[in-house]
């Protein structure tokens, strides 16, 4: 659901190309360009100089309206700050927009900072906080980021959010997804996750992870597509993950792979679930540079859940990291694989374009699956580097009868 909410200030993407001009004011009969930050203390010894640049201070602050100070505002923010200070946050507002909540509007807090401040070998560690709401009446508080520590031999990944969305469903499986009506309800969900990693031997991390979800639907006009599952559920899962990351940062890496593997068991004792189950995912994603500006990026990613798995746990294709485009959620089993390689290319100073290409499936259980239920996805996007090296995205995604603008911080993988 995270990745789906999203923050961007419209105002920001139409100054870009004049956020240079921050830094420098054009003064009235002037034929030159002064900057606004002049050290009066090097004219203290010239009292007729000082009073000059005194008043020059005064005129351009006179003028130094809301506009321009938006302006400056952003056109410093991607700048790392993270030796200086504790932590580095930017704020932003603005209309937001994806396929599912519609259009809304949001605010969204970015943060880098360093646990260590001594250390410059180790990459910042990231935090991001947001709260959103729609004109559907969705709405959504959260916070997630990664935390590294002990030099990088220690990390710490998280997410937390409440939300309250009106929804759309339309049943468990391809055929469902395909064939049956739109049905609507409204869904409220609470989820926590965090896992915690420590590195063994180079590149590879083992550690712990626990979840929390509990996930309550209202007003089915279709009760029928849940096949008699109730409308509320509660889990709690605990598990193992193994990871292998060379990524150079974490939100937008540039270069590198990462591999995970996670297992989660979620007791029957720790939840309203009918029974003890279990879900593995896989990823594994590669980065390349090509040339100067240009990133390949690759993602392959797959959820297998046990036999038996309420309907709120199922793995849902779409939203805004994997399957853009499409409705999260329209089609919804047990298991799910997506593909996806995206081309993403620095055009000029902060401002960037993607493009991708990528296929995904969902089926009840390996030995059903259907190469005829592959679905195509593909798209393009727009991106701004919003703070050092984390851009806002826009994206427009297209697949079978479907496509989708999305707007969201960070990269989709």
């Amino acid at each position: 659901m995270l990745a789906r909410i999203a923050v961007l200030l419209l105002a920001v993407l139409c100054t870009v190309a004049t956020v240079r001009s921050a830094e420098c004011f054009h003064l009235p009969g002037c034929d030159t360009l002064l900057y606004a930050d002049i050290p009066a203390a090097e004219y203290a010894g010239n009292s007729t100089v000082a009073a000059v640049s005194s008043n020059t201070v005064d005129t351009v602050k006179k003028r130094d309206g809301f506009v321009r100070r938006i302006i400056r505002y952003f056109g410093s923010s991607n700048v790392d700050r993270t030796f200086e200070k504790k932590i580095d946050f930017s704020f932003a507002g603005g209309p937001s927009f994806s396929k599912n909540t519609s259009l809304g509007i949001g605010l969204l807090a970015a943060g880098l900072y360093r646990v260590d401040r001594t250390d410059s070998v180790t990459v910042p560690s990231d935090v991001s906080l947001f709260v959103n709401a729609s004109i559907t009446g969705f709405y959504a508080v959260g916070v997630s980021g990664n935390t590294l520590f002990d030099r990088g031999n220690q990390r710490v990944v998280y997410t937390l959010m409440f939300s309250s969305a009106p929804s759309s469903f339309w049943g468990i499986g391809y055929d469902a997804g395909r064939y049956n009506p739109e049905s609507t309800y409204s869904e409220k969900r609470y989820t926590i996750e965090a896992s915690y990693l420590h590195r063994i031997i180079s590149k590879l991390y083992v550690g712990g992870v626990f979840s929390f979800d509990y996930v309550r639907g209202l007003k089915f006009t279709q009760p029928a597509y849940l096949n008699g599952e109730k409308e509320r559920y509660t889990a709690t899962g605990i598990g193992a993950v193994v990871e292998f990351d060379s990524r150079d940062f974490i939100p937008n890496p540039y270069r590198g792979v990462y591999v995970s593997l996670k297992e989660q068991f979620f007791p029957k004792g720790l939840g309203n679930c009918e029974r003890s189950l279990w879900r593995t995912t896989f990823t594994a994603d590669y980065y390349q540079r090509l040339w100067k500006g240009g990133i390949l990026a690759s993602d392959l990613h797959a959820i297998f859940n046990s036999e038996g798995t309420p309907w709120p746990m199922l793995a849902r294709m779409g939203g805004s990291q994997r399957m853009r485009g499409y409705y999260l959620g329209r089609y919804t089993d047990n298991d799910m694989i997506t593909f996806q390689v995206e081309l993403r290319q620095r055009i000029w100073r902060r401002i960037g374009c993607t493009v991708w290409g990528g296929a995904g499936n969902v089926f009840p259980s390996i030995d059903r699956f259907d190469w005829s239920h592959t679905l195509p996805n593909y798209g393009v996007g727009l991106r701004w580097e919003f703070k050092k090296q984390v851009n806002v995205r826009m994206d427009y995604g297209m697949g079978k009868n479907t496509s989708g603008f999305m707007l969201s911080i960070n990269e989709a993988f």
